[in-house]
């Protein structure tokens, strides 16, 4: 898998690069199980501070991605709480969708994107 963060953007590093680990997990570029390089080693691939890597990897655990272990470092370790896991993408999704209802964006087109986002992970 490849991580490439973007310099020029307005968002964070840390959530740029929990996005790329979660985006690794749901293509199944990254399996449960796997170990994530440590944090020394991910932030010289990555070209950022360890702290920055530490702060992603700490809130991957804390959202149920990784299990953070002090022998092996971060492990992927998938939370099966999917109570909680819809609760989350529920109010996750309650803002993304509020900031389409304010670009005029249809339902329609909501799940036309949907759909595509979904079919990209098959």
């Amino acid at each position: 898998m490849i991580l490439n963060i973007d310099f020029n953007s307005d968002e964070a590093f840390y959530v740029q690069l929990r996005n790329q680990i979660i985006m690794g997990i749901a293509m199944s570029q990254i399996q449960d199980g796997d170990q994530l390089p440590p944090v020394r080693q991910m932030a010289e691939i990555v070209g950022i501070n360890m702290h920055t890597v530490n702060k992603a990897y700490t809130v991957l655990r804390q959202e149920g991605f990784v299990k953070l272990d002090r022998r092996r470092g971060a492990i992927v370790c998938i939370d099966v709480n999917k109570m909680q896991a819809m609760a989350d993408l529920r109010s996750e999704l309650a803002v993304i969708l509020a900031k389409a209802v304010c670009k005029n964006i249809s339902r329609e087109e909501v799940h036309d994107l949907v759909d595509r986002a979904l079919d990209a992970f098959e």
